[in-house]
């Protein structure tokens, strides 16, 4: 049996914590056979367990507390720490781990749920779980009914991922948020993203684009940390992209284009940093997936 959950991108611009986007990049775990001990067997770098304190066994662990030890092989074209996704895709990996040996029968629903619950926030988890565009919320209050997610279809469009050779912590970008907005500036932010979320909706890209681009949340106090997103943004408007936005909280920045523009813009964007990974993505409309 093997797992394939899908990176993601997070936030979309003024989404923020709330809306997010499956992509063509894929975690995958395959289970092997019965062991005494929990074993992972991987190249994904010595600061990653290989044993029981791994997180997609932890997460497994917390789902469902006897499951008997295995012996798995995991893989993963998801980039570490560079906001897309890539501890949520463990995670969404421990649930359906859990699920599936536990024979657990989780519905779509609980699944968000339980990744929401152990990952914080819904945006990153949810379509990994779902795929295609998703936009959910999370009550703080602890309700049952504490996160309502929306699957919908993402308008057909070329992706690009421009992915700095550098690592982003997500602690250390959301420390310089601010604590609080005004009124003002929260309605402005909202409408927004609301533009946003509807242009998506409707297929028109153009739209969603600029909303994106016009975010207050996040980008702005997260832009020291990315030097590259002003130029990016230059690049896009020149070559007519429908728009650009941090993934998650960065460093990576992906690019909406029309497919006739893409190949141009993938040379610029070569040529702004020769050392940055700049991949063509498309949306993975499924979600987690077991074979």
């Amino acid at each position: 049996m093997k797992i394939r959950v899908p990176a993601t991108s997070a936030n979309l611009g003024p989404g923020f914590d709330s809306c997010g986007i499956a992509l063509s990049m894929y975690l995958s775990v395959e289970i092997l056979e019965d062991t005494e001990e929990w074993e992972i067997i991987h190249s994904l770098g010595e600061d990653i367990p290989s044993d029981k304190s791994n997180l997609l066994i932890q997460t497994a662990l917390d789902v469902a507390p006897s499951l008997t030890p295995k012996k798995l092989k995991m893989t993963s074209t998801i980039p570490l720490t560079r906001g897309l996704g890539s501890s949520s895709s463990v995670i969404v990996a421990g649930i359906e781990l859990a699920n599936r040996l536990g024979n657990l029968n989780l519905s779509q629903n609980k699944k968000v749920e339980i990744a929401t619950r152990i990952e914080g926030h819904p945006d990153n988890v949810a379509p990994a779980i779902c795929g295609d565009f998703v936009v959910a919320c999370h009550f703080s209050e602890k309700t049952e009914n504490s996160v309502s997610h929306v699957k919908h279809y993402f308008p057909e469009c070329d992706i690009i991922a421009f992915i700095p050779n550098t690592e982003l912590l997500t602690s250390e970008s959301r420390g310089v948020l601010p604590e609080s907005f005004s009124y003002k500036e929260a309605v402005e932010a909202s409408a927004i993203a609301n533009v946003m979320i509807a242009a998506v909706l409707n297929g028109n890209l153009p739209l969603a684009g600029k909303m994106m681009q016009e975010d207050r949340w996040h980008e702005k106090y997260r832009g020291k940390f990315v030097p590259h997103l002003a130029a990016i943004r230059q690049v896009c408007k020149e070559e007519a992209a429908y728009g650009c936005f941090l993934s998650g909280a960065g460093p990576t920045v992906l690019i909406l284009a029309p497919e006739e523009k893409t190949e141009t813009i993938m040379k610029l964007l070569h040529a702004l940093d020769s050392r940055a990974q700049v991949e063509h993505l498309s949306i993975d409309r499924e979600g987690v997936q077991v074979f």
